[in-house]
């Protein structure tokens, strides 16, 4: 299999994954007046998705690096397209958190599955921009998702609208399975005792809670938090901020979706002609945190405020490829699949903390805070960057034998 194919392949399966997370928030005022719901409420669903996830992603990274990354994923893909499809038959609201549940634990497989072939089949010199793609395309299923399923829903209803994207993901999934048939045989001889970069011996969980590992699950869980409630919740923020019509609030949200895609794309190609990785990082971050400030000062035109939602979104996206390159660079040889499937499982835990407290937020009138809060817990990835690009700086001491 080419690296192209590879690339293409795992990317629609990161699309369909990136998707299936924002099928159900779009839908958010329909599924208020069926249940009878306030958002917190319908917050807390999207909280047992993530937490599951987190949970599964940590245990799914110890599985592609006993069984292999395919079964994995196929597994996982199943998993999240059938608990879809089971939400819009969702009858009560205890229902639609057990479907919740099964589909975070389908969602789970993705980073470590992904991030484990890339590393094992694609060339060095190319990582960045495998990477780079791998984003562009979870970019895309996110910004894709809420106009598909709000036009879906407008013509089938929410429950016609959800059931028909899960029957999709199945379909897909015949075509993953297709064309992965071989992808077992890419997986390279690796080292049957690994060291970490301080020379002491990398157990198959011990390398989890070395400090740089740590610190990529640290900067994990706190972007996470502040650009899931950016995508969960802007639209009903700047609605409630700016007074806007609907559509404009979802035009800004599709601003910063679709700029994150541009940046992402145009990291990979940065992120392969640099190695400082964490500056590209940082800069990114930081500049995104000084544009959600502008939405939050509320006194800014709406046109200024798709703009700054656009271009922050392409900030974080620029960032995004030198983020998987900094993990990578302290991630000891065979450990791909834990190490990315811990540090990432920060994104889920991240999600899973932003549904409940920002819709407390917004149900208490404080859409404001929200931004304010956003952009704080940009600023304070910071510290983790640093602490990160440290690390991969550092000259490989030990060699890896057994």
């Amino acid at each position: 299999m080419t690296d192209f194919r590879l690339i293409a392949v795992v990317g629609v399966a990161h699309f369909a994954s990136h998707f299936f997370q924002l099928t159900l928030p779009p839908l958010f005022p329909l599924l208020r007046v069926e249940f009878g719901v306030g958002y917190a409420a319908l917050g807390l669903v999207m909280s047992v998705f993530y937490g599951a996830s987190a949970v599964g992603q940590s245990i799914s990274g110890f599985l592609v690096d006993r069984i292999g990354a395919r079964p994995v994923l196929l597994g996982g893909t199943a998993a999240l397209a059938g608990g879809i499809i089971l939400a819009g038959f969702a009858e009560s609201m205890s229902a639609l958190v057990a479907v919740a549940l099964v589909a975070g634990l389908g969602n789970s497989v993705f980073h470590p599955a992904d991030y484990a072939l890339f590393n094992t089949a694609i060339g060095t010199g190319r990582l960045g921009r495998a990477y780079s793609a791998h984003a562009l395309a979870g970019a895309l299923g996110y910004a894709a998702a809420p106009a598909t399923i709000v036009a879906l829903a407008a013509g089938f209803g929410w429950r016609g609208a959800v059931i028909g994207v899960g029957v999709t993901g199945l379909a897909w999934l015949a075509v993953l399975a297709y064309q992965t048939r071989g992808l077992s045989a890419l997986r390279r001889a690796e080292p049957t005792a690994q060291r970490t970069r301080d020379g002491a011996p990398a157990s198959a969980a011990g390398v989890l809670f070395t400090t740089p590992i740590v610190a990529a699950f640290a900067y994990f869980v706190l972007l996470t938090t502040a650009t899931a409630g950016t995508q969960t919740f802007s639209v009903a923020a700047i609605v409630a901020l700016y007074a806007s019509p609907l559509g404009l609030a979802t035009t800004a949200l599709s601003g910063y979706l679709i700029g994150k895609a541009v940046g992402v794309l145009g990291g990979g190609f940065l992120a392969d002609r640099t190695r400082r990785h964490d500056v590209v990082a940082i800069g990114g971050i930081l500049a995104a945190a000084t544009l959600v400030l502008v939405v939050a000062s509320g006194g800014v035109p709406l046109a200024v405020v798709a703009a700054a939602m656009t271009l922050a979104g392409a900030s974080l996206g620029v960032a995004q490829p030198s983020r998987d390159l900094l993990v990578r660079a302290v991630t000891p040889p065979g450990a791909s699949g834990r190490v990315f499937g811990f540090a990432y499982s920060g994104m889920d835990i991240g999600s899973a903390l932003t549904p409940v407290v920002f819709g407390w937020l917004l149900d208490h009138g404080q859409p404001r805070a929200l931004f304010v809060v956003v952009a704080t817990l940009m600023v304070m990835t910071i510290g983790t960057v640093v602490a990160v690009g440290g690390e991969a700086r550092r000259p490989r001491r030990v060699a890896v034998g057994g």
